[in-house]
């Protein structure tokens, strides 16, 4: 039966009886930083050196360094997760893959952190090469990976650290559908995150374990099913869904921490943006009796680290070039935000679907479809670099062109729009046709209401029994996020140009980008 969601004050405090052995545990956090090794701006893309020193920038190791450090004088306590996706984000993963992540957080002292879905990005073997660099264990309890050598020896379901002569246990989460968002291989299988987590805490609770905690890379709303199915658990410390929980930003999407039952949830956006402190105390049973805490914002106020900033900016030589050069300009923000473009028609995916489509129209090519899941970033206005648009695209994906019937470009939008509510990547940013959707209806119970494709200068209904051609990124064309259905194209063509490099060039060719929505996406 799933518990009552307490939120008074984002903090919780139970009448327990005095308790002679109190502990007191900070619990610092981060999740889901992509690379974001420098600061960035409030659109989370790129910030000049000009407008960091005018303080206008965010994030960025060099502030981590030093809000870690201030916030462990706050503590006798204290340890310091991750709850994954470090991978992936900027030129620093596409040309370093993970070392730059792994000396980072061998610098900060992490203690443990979570696999998060794009760590299987470029497969186990660059995920064994971080897991044997790092100083700390590497956490995922509902996957089955004994039978994939790369990682069985390098990656563990869960740890227990000392912290005060008092036993902490860590337990990693994965997303259960991270075989279709990243490429973890054939080998390793992911599973329910409750019976997981429950195994996990029975075996650390019979070796004496009474206080733990879980790493989860795998959404808000996953954490608190997890919170409400398990027993045991004591706190969670989220990612994936890059919430931001909190009492005192206005954009917060719940409180901090969340309690759930027993249990405090919490997680601090994404990018590095936050550093969350939690801190909770428990009796001498293990039970908490207050949690309470906020995210801390790392803004302009927060001083940057001087020795970080040298190593970050020696191990950003190599990419300058690349980074600043100067491909087109925008009239103003393209907005790319992960809350826009996964519900609904945004700038930034029109943007690159009406690029992909452009690109290969004098192939045959009608349709495109980008999942919304691969745009990360917005575009400021005025000259937009290399370095940026390689911000909004990193994945390295290539453009794939494929013939289907019209029958599975209509199951492949039910797909796309299937999670709204979780506000997934699967949503589908396109060109050259429109659609109509009501997500009233059941997911892929015929969301999709109305298709149309370009036919000329007409709009005409998509014919079910048709043969279409489309363009997409290898990503989705393999199956990834929910495109199961395109994996049995004909004529499949998976290594076209970087998608990146296409939306540069088409940017250029334009020259003033003005952004723009037309339409071609609604939601009755």
């Amino acid at each position: 039966m799933i518990k009552k969601l307490m939120t008074t004050a984002g903090a919780l405090a139970l009448s327990a009886g005095a308790a002679s052995a109190d502990y007191t545990l900070t619990v610092l956090h981060t999740n889901d930083f992509h690379a974001r090794f420098q600061p960035i701006s409030k659109y989370d893309s790129g910030c000049s050196a000009e407008k960091n020193a005018e303080g206008e920038c965010f994030g960025g190791s060099a502030r981590l360094v030093t809000a870690v450090a201030d916030a462990r004088t706050r503590s006798n306590n204290s340890i310091l997760v991750d709850g994954g996706d470090q991978f992936q984000g900027t030129l620093y993963y596409t040309y370093y893959k993970g070392a730059v992540a792994a000396e980072m957080m061998n610098n900060l002292g992490y203690d443990a952190m979570t696999v998060g879905n794009h760590e299987f990005d470029d497969g186990p073997e660059v995920l064994r090469g971080f897991a044997e660099t790092v100083n700390f264990p590497i956490l995922m309890s509902n996957a089955d990976f004994s039978n994939e050598p790369l990682i069985s020896d390098v990656i563990e379901k869960s740890v227990v650290i000392e912290r005060g002569g008092e036993k902490i246990g860590l337990i990693g989460l994965t997303p259960q559908d991270t075989d279709e968002l990243a490429s973890p291989g054939p080998n390793v299988t992911f599973s329910d995150p409750v019976p997981a987590v429950q195994a996990e805490v029975d075996r650390l609770t019979a070796e004496g374990v009474n206080k733990i905690v879980v790493l989860s890379h795998s959404g808000y709303d996953v954490d608190q099913r997890v919170a409400a199915e398990t027993t045991g658990v004591d706190i969670i410390v989220g990612g994936h869904s890059n919430t931001l929980l909190s009492n005192t930003n206005e954009r917060a999407v719940g409180p901090y921490p969340t309690m759930v039952g027993d249990t405090a949830v919490v997680q601090a956006y994404a990018y590095g943006k936050f550093l969350g402190e939690l801190n909770v105390t428990f009796d001498d049973e293990g039970k908490i009796t207050e949690a309470v805490g906020e995210p801390l914002i790392m803004d302009a106020s927060v001083t940057e680290d001087d020795a970080t900033v040298a190593r970050i900016t020696e191990l950003g030589e190599p990419l300058e070039e690349i980074r600043q050069r100067v491909v087109a300009s925008s009239t103003d923000v393209i907005e790319g935000d992960r809350s826009v473009c996964r519900v609904q028609e945004c700038p930034m995916g029109n943007l690159v679907a009406d690029a992909m489509l452009a690109r290969v129209a004098d192939q045959g090519v009608s349709i495109a479809i980008a999942n919304s899941g691969g745009i990360r970033a917005s575009i400021d206005a005025g000259d937009v670099t290399m370095g940026e648009v390689l911000t909004v695209l990193p994945f390295q994906n290539t453009l794939s062109t494929f013939q289907v019937s019209g029958q599975t470009v209509i199951d492949a939008l039910e797909n796309g729009v299937s999670q709204i509510e979780e506000v997934k990547g699967r949503f589908p940013q396109v060109a050259g046709l429109r659609f109509t959707f009501d997500a009233s209806v059941a997911p892929n119970e015929g969301r999709v209401k109305e298709v149309l494709v370009s036919e000329g200068d007409a709009w005409v209904a998509i014919d079910p029994a048709k043969t279409y051609t489309l363009v997409s990124n290898n990503y989705v064309r393999g199956g990834g996020d929910g495109y199961k259905m395109f994996r049995d194209a004909e004529n499949v063509y998976d290594y076209g140009p970087d998608v990146a490099d296409v939306l540069a060039e088409y940017m250029a060719a334009n020259g003033d980008n003005a952004p723009y929505t037309d339409g071609r996406i609604e939601q009755q």
